[in-house]
Parts: C-alpha cells; sequence; structure tokens
C-alpha cells in the first residue's frame, strides 16, 4: 500500500473543521499527492509548540516520519506521536491507524485504539476526529 503520486496521480484535500486543524494544517486546507502521508503530535517540548510549516518542520534536526504534526499542549493527549496516515492502494484511499493509544475517529466509527492499530478505507466528505470524540483536530477529506 505504500505507493507514491506525483502531481498527475490520486490526490486528497484534508480540510481543518477546527481552529486547531486550521493552525496545524496553517491553512484552511492542504492537498495530499505523495503517500503514505504520516500524521502524529508534535513532541518537540512546549516552547516549541508555536505553529511552523510543514516545510519548517520537515528541516528538523531530528529524524521523524510524520508530515503534518498536531500540537497538544496539556494531557491526557487525543494525539499520539505516530498517530495515523493515509494510503493509496490503487483503487482506493485507506486510513490507517498506527496503532495509537485513543484511536482516530472516521465518520463516527472508531479505528484502533488502545495501541492495536487498524485500517478502514475513505470516501470524499468524511470526517477525521484524531484521537477521542473531544478531539480539537478535526477535518473532513476531500477526494480531488
Amino acid at each position: 500500500m505504500t505507493r507514491s503520486h506525483g502531481p498527475a496521480g490520486p490526490r486528497v484535500i484534508l480540510v481543518a473543521l477546527t481552529p486547531e486543524a486550521r493552525a496545524a494544517l496553517g491553512a484552511a486546507e492542504l492537498g495530499i499527492t505523495k503517500f503514505p502521508f504520516r500524521v502524529g503530535r508534535e513532541s518537540r517540548g512546549a516552547q516549541r509548540l508555536a505553529p511552523r510549516t510543514i516545510a519548517e518542520r520537515r528541516k528538523s534536526e531530528t529524524r521523524s516520519g510524520n508530515q503534518l504534526y498536531l500540537p497538544e499542549q496539556h494531557e491526557p493527549f487525543n494525539v499520539s506521536r505516530e498517530h495515523f496516515q493515509i494510503e493509496h492502494n490503487g483503487t482506493h484511499f485507506v486510513l490507517t491507524d498506527r496503532q495509537s493509544a485513543c484511536g482516530t475517529l472516521v465518520e463516527g466509527r472508531l479505528i484502533g485504539g488502545q495501541n492495536k492499530g487498524g485500517a478502514v478505507p475513505l470516501r470524499d466528505g468524511d470526517v477525521i476526529i484524531v484521537g477521542t470524540s473531544a478531539s480539537r483536530h478535526v477535518f473532513k477529506l476531500r477526494v480531488g
């Protein structure tokens, strides 16, 4: 399921539905063209939780497996350091929970949680809540 697509290949857009999601994206939406696209919690300490662009995060001195970082300042955390990824399997998009503690809600259905992982096909318009229903990181998936 790990395929990379260029500009002519499949594309999805993450649309921020909350102010926290918008701050993490740095805009109202983010187009994704390279897969897998990994999402996790910003874990570089409270002094660096100010919003930074994805490009700035990629220039970090530390190696990371995420393309999008979601800051959380207070425990208990909803977002794991390696929370979920979006993949394209040649036919459709799939959200895979990366063995997160709280899981990922896709259209109200819990995927993963308790460090067990899981996967679900994604459809245009699906709402993704990163962590529990109390999470402030809420996105809508648009297939473009």
